[in-house]
């Protein structure tokens, strides 16, 4: 009789410590995804400003020569982050592509102009940027008009600036969310074990003698929920990057790697300390205030 209670005992504790770590490992695994979010959110929004870009359009008669020229004065400037240069012959291959037909056949000549494609850094992706680079460019005898649009840039940033400000509003809401689900989660477990708590305060153990065990443990309950949260924050990014694998390009091993680190700290930490208030608690109550 009494070694079928003891495994009736040992298996509801063992569910208990099984329905904890996974609980914790949901809730770590969500803060993660949110990590990886937030932690690249400087990278995605540079990512998206780097492909505005602008066309700087060449007189007629301008020779490839000088058209180069122009191009290594762009590519020095601390302003473009990339340029590539398109003869009247390859804008007019490309008009043709878009058309269907030759133009050049029916027109007789090539209207088209030689022009440099510029992509610019991030830091740079504003119209009062562009602005200060056109009147610098516009000094050039090579240069004719400078096209780019100004809505678009406008609307990029702007976009840019409302999704970081939700990201960053959700992220804190999201810490604080975990922060408690896991506190919750840590006082049911250790709220299972306030009558053993009190026996063994009865028998005469100190208070860090009755802490040690449950402390280790929670330690060691973190440790296996993280390696879940991981393993699933993992697998989610492997199925991005076979879906979509400019999207995680931009997020480097580095900053995914500080996440992983954030969220097992965090999870000792939270763990660590809900469960020290929590048996700090049990030590605390009388006998009779374990029943209510």
């Amino acid at each position: 009789m009494a070694n079928s209670v003891n495994r009736a005992t040992k298996g509801r504790l063992r569910s208990s410590y099984i329905s904890s770590i996974i609980s914790i490992s949901l809730v770590l695994f969500t803060l993660g995804l949110l990590g990886v979010l937030v932690i690249s959110a400087k990278k995605l929004s540079a990512y998206v400003k780097e492909n505005i870009g602008f066309d700087i359009y060449l007189n007629e008669g301008v020779t490839d020569a000088d058209a180069l020229y122009l191009k290594k004065q762009l590519d020095a400037s601390i302003y473009i982050k990339s340029t590539q240069y398109f003869t009247q012959q390859d804008a007019a291959k490309m008009m043709a592509n878009e058309l269907g037909e030759d133009f050049i056949a029916y027109l007789g000549y090539n209207p088209l102009n030689a022009y440099i494609e510029a992509r610019l850094k991030a830091d740079y992706a504003n119209n009062d940027s562009i602005a200060r680079i056109e009147g610098w460019l516009k000094r050039f005898p090579q240069v004719k008009e400078v096209d780019y649009q100004r809505s678009l840039i406008n609307l990029v940033n702007d976009n840019v600036s409302s999704i970081s400000l939700v990201i960053l509003t959700f992220a804190g809401l999201m810490l604080f969310i975990s922060l408690v689900l896991i506190n919750n989660t840590i006082r049911l477990s250790v709220y299972s074990k306030r009558f053993i708590i009190n026996t063994m305060k009865l028998v005469g153990a100190s208070w860090g003698f009755i802490r040690r065990p449950f402390l280790l443990k929670s330690i060691l309950h973190a440790l296996y929920a993280s390696f879940i949260a991981i393993a699933l924050l993992i697998g989610l990014l492997y199925a991005i990057n076979k879906e979509v694998t400019d999207l995680l390009a931009i997020l480097d091993p580095p900053s995914i790697v500080l996440v992983f680190a954030a969220i097992t700290a965090i999870g000792i930490v939270i763990n660590f300390l809900a469960t020290l208030m929590a048996v700090n608690k049990f030590l605390r109550s009388s006998t009779d205030d374990l029943y209510y």
